[in-house]
């Protein structure tokens, strides 16, 4: 079924809807980031984390490929209750978000694109900014738009780096491999000294990599991480719709392949986070 076929209202739930779940994707481990982060700021939310693995990566798929996976995982997890949607994929954020928005009307849907476009423009003094995501983020020229919307002066470069991907699935977060990896796509910006003072980490697999990134970037270089200022447009949108205070909240991960990969990979780079046992298979 095509994203425009067969058109949905999405109505909210009724008065009790403040206790529904905020539904979260992204094609694999990256968007726990988000999560990590809206556990940190809003505890009392019960989150649904939906992982598509099965179809990972979305970065090199064409875009109509990557907007009918987006709009099927949004409809799996409207289909469990949500009141909420996080777009926690770059390349669902860039070129899926309106097609979503357009199936679901009356959902509240956050994408990444827009609160990373919104760091970037707050770290950068000079306005010469990178962007280092997939390589169907950088097609979209999603980041550009919405960093010149916020800063017409701005300078905006966007570097595809697909291995990093890799490297975040596989647990490799730092050490040497990372740093090559990381020297080979980003030392012409930073290393050469073109006046870049920002980087926008603009996939959530990459925050993973921070430490490698970091050491090619140096000291100058501001990292922009999209989790913490998603989360912060989260809590705007549902002002009037917060969970209880003093409810425990929860983490639900769902998976569509591979779920004793997943909470090995989850366990490891998050360890302070709920214990990711019970990942739950499904199909979307």
């Amino acid at each position: 079924m095509s994203p425009a076929s067969s058109p949905t209202v999405f109505a909210l739930p009724d008065a009790a809807s403040d206790t529904y779940p905020i539904g979260i994707f992204d094609s694999g481990v990256g968007g726990l980031t988000v999560a990590a982060a809206i556990r940190r700021d809003m505890p009392a939310e019960t989150l649904l984390y939906l992982a598509d693995i099965a179809r990972q990566p979305y970065g090199t798929k064409s875009a109509r490929t990557v907007i009918r996976y987006a709009v099927q995982a949004a409809e799996f997890l409207v289909g469990r209750g949500i009141k909420a949607l996080v777009v926690a994929c770059n390349t669902a954020s860039a070129v899926a978000l309106d097609a979503i928005q357009a199936r679901f009307p009356g959902l509240t849907v956050i994408g990444v694109v827009e609160a990373g476009a919104a760091g970037a423009v707050a770290a950068s003094a000079s306005g010469r900014i990178v962007v280092a995501a997939t390589e169907g983020t950088c097609r979209s020229g999603a980041y550009e738009r919405a960093i010149l919307r916020r800063r017409p002066d701005a300078h905006v470069t966007a570097i595809a780096c697909p291995l990093f991907v890799g490297l975040a699935e596989e647990g490799l977060t730092d050490g040497d491999i990372v740093e090559s990896v990381a020297r080979h796509y980003l030392s012409s910006r930073f290393v050469a000294d073109e006046g870049n003072d920002c980087l926008v980490l603009g996939c959530t697999h990459f925050p993973l990599l921070t430490g490698g990134i970091g050491r090619v970037t140096g000291p100058g270089v501001r990292l922009v991480d999209c989790a913490g200022m998603t989360s912060a447009l989260l809590a705007e949108a549902l002002a009037d719709r917060r969970a209880p205070s003093g409810g425990g909240g929860g983490l639900s991960l769902l998976v569509t392949a591979d779920p004793e990969r997943f909470t090995r990979i989850a366990a490891r780079l998050f360890p302070d986070q709920e214990s990711t046992a019970g990942v739950e298979l499904v199909d979307v």
